[in-house]
């Protein structure tokens, strides 16, 4: 399915050493489908730091007059040996215009240099030829004497599969026997029905006549700040074959660009996606000129959640996530101003929320399942088929569950969740929460430096105080009570004390995450070597 005139093979993928944000840059010839034709056509991409460009081939007048843009008329002179020297495929019948798919070097339409590859026929001697289907055309062509007058216009979104590299050899059936496909070359490179038997003068561009040449032309560009990509058809877990899509901030799509081989359009995911990302840490760093140290933004970048529950079907839509100073963020499109942040759907404390990996996909395609913190209730079957998922679990024992499009997004958004939450405790110190305890008032405080303390909320009295070390254990009924298993550091024996929460899922969390950043401040190797997706990343 190549085109005459592409491009030779692009070149290798640059990240100039030198740039403060390294940059992508790729040149290389793709696919744009069309869902609704299932058509694809041809198309070049051109991948910038900022922009994603695509370009349409295009036939242009570079000299001379060009009386119309969008049609030209040639004459042929069909030649003894060699005939009209050009193929068509296609036809109304199978709802395409006949199209130029081969022309023949040094026969008579090469020498017109008018026509080319991807020329859809509109006339024949003065007959509209839009409507016709494949053999009336061959039919019309074959017979309209030694010189033939056709009027074309290239067709920039012609299917691939009308379309035929230049100089290709010609078809091997036997077209005099009066049987074509429309989706299989017609060769009019024969004689035909001709009446002179002297041989004929060459079809040859007249000087004062427009010169054209087919060139690849930019129709569309995709700026790629908070731009974002997806494999998937819409809201479901169907995968597109080699294929992806990318949508900009302001709603403008590329369309589904689709690949030859799967190294190629995962060449493509990876490039785009790193641009990007660069680009989304520039945004960050200059937000963060904004903010004062406590609430400097740690990441942010698209994902796509699950719903639950709509029609008994798992639907994703596209969400824009943010971890900033001590709140997780979840907002239906990006944060472009420093009011936008009061306008998010969903913020949450950093303490109390709990970051969890659910599936990775190995090279050999089979699932790795791995949850980061035992003991809390699995609130997804897992079924739908999405690698990179994650889910944040939140108060009030509810759930965020995510998917991201690449390996390397799932492992830079879990070591983001775990910089936030240890910088948001550290700088926290402690939380307190409200509870009861055999009908008794009282407060249960988290100490990054202390451990765990109860007091009483009325005298303020202090009624035991366990090191993080202590806790040896605990258990909940899932709904607001839990048992805290503590070793008597004298005694050695264990002691057991039972307090009820409003949210008790929040306190659980709280407890998780100052644990998690006490065992990372004194040993940071066992934090990192407890990674999953760095794991995955590191070994694929």
């Amino acid at each position: 399915m190549s085109v005459a005139g592409k491009e030779p093979l692009p070149a290798p993928l640059e990240r100039p050493g030198s740039l403060l944000v390294p940059t992508w840059t790729k040149t290389g010839i793709a696919l744009l489908y069309d869902e609704v034709s299932e058509n694809a056509y041809d198309i070049r991409l051109k991948l910038m730091k900022e922009v994603l460009t695509i370009q349409k081939q295009d036939v242009v007048c570079v000299s001379g007059s060009d009386h119309s843009a969008n049609h030209r008329t040639v004459t042929l002179r069909r030649q003894p040996v060699g005939g009209l020297g050009l193929s068509i495929k296609g036809g109304a019948e199978h709802k395409v215009p006949v199209v130029i798919s081969k022309i023949f070097k040094d026969q008579a339409a090469d020498q017109t240099g008018m026509l080319f590859i991807g020329d859809a026929i509109i006339q024949v001697n003065g007959i509209n030829v839009e409507s016709a289907t494949h053999e009336e055309v061959v039919h019309l062509l074959r017979n309209a004497g030694d010189e033939v007058t056709i009027t074309v216009q290239y067709l920039r979104e012609a299917p691939s599969f009308l379309k035929l590299p230049l100089g290709s050899p010609g078809p091997s059936s036997d077209h005099g026997s009066g049987a074509s496909s429309p989706l299989f070359d017609s060769g009019l490179h024969l004689n035909g029905n001709s009446t002179n038997t002297a041989p004929s003068s060459p079809s040859s561009p007249i000087a004062n006549e427009p010169k054209y040449e087919k060139r690849w032309l930019d129709t569309l560009s995709v700026p790629l700040s908070m731009a974002r990509i997806s494999r998937y058809k819409a809201g479901t877990d169907k995968l597109r074959s080699n294929a992806f899509e990318v949508l900009a901030l302001d709603g403008v799509s590329t369309g589904i660009l689709q690949f030859y081989t799967a190294q190629e359009s995962a060449d493509w995911l990876r490039a785009m996606s790193t641009n990007i990302s660069d680009l989304t840490l520039q945004n960050m760093k200059m937000a963060n000129k904004c903010c004062c140290p406590s609430d400097q933004v740690i990441h942010m970048g698209w994902v796509n959640e699950r719903l639950e529950g709509i029609d008994s079907s798992q639907l994703y839509k596209f969400k824009f996530l943010a971890l900033k100073g001590s709140s997780f963020y979840i907002f239906s499109t990006p944060p472009v101003s420093t009011l936008d942040w009061v306008r998010a759907e969903k913020i949450y404390n950093l303490c109390e929320v709990l970051f969890k990996i659910h599936k990775l996909w190995l090279a050999d395609d089979c699932w790795l399942q791995a949850n980061l913190y035992l003991g809390i209730h699995q609130d997804f079957d897992l079924e739908d088929q999405r690698p990179y998922c994650f889910s944040v679990m939140v108060g009030h024992g509810k759930s965020h569950y995510f998917n991201v499009e690449m390996g390397s997004e799932l492992a830079v958004w879990e070591k983001s969740f775990q910089r936030a939450i240890f910088l948001e405790v550290q700088r926290t110190g402690s939380k307190t929460y409200m509870c009861s305890s055999q009908g008794d008032s009282l407060c249960f405080t988290i100490d990054f430096a202390l451990g765990f303390t109860c007091f009483d909320s009325k005298t303020k009295n202090v009624l035991w105080r366990f090191k993080f070390s202590q806790l040896k254990g605990s258990s909940d009924d899932g709904k607001t009570k839990v048992k805290l298993l503590f070793q008597n550091l004298d005694t050695k024996q264990i002691e057991t004390k039972e307090l009820e929460f409003q949210d008790l899922t929040a306190v659980l969390h709280c407890i998780h995450s100052f644990i998690a950043a006490k065992v990372a401040s004194v040993d940071p190797v066992f934090i990192d070597s407890q990674s999953i997706a760095r794991k995955y990343m590191y070994t694929n």
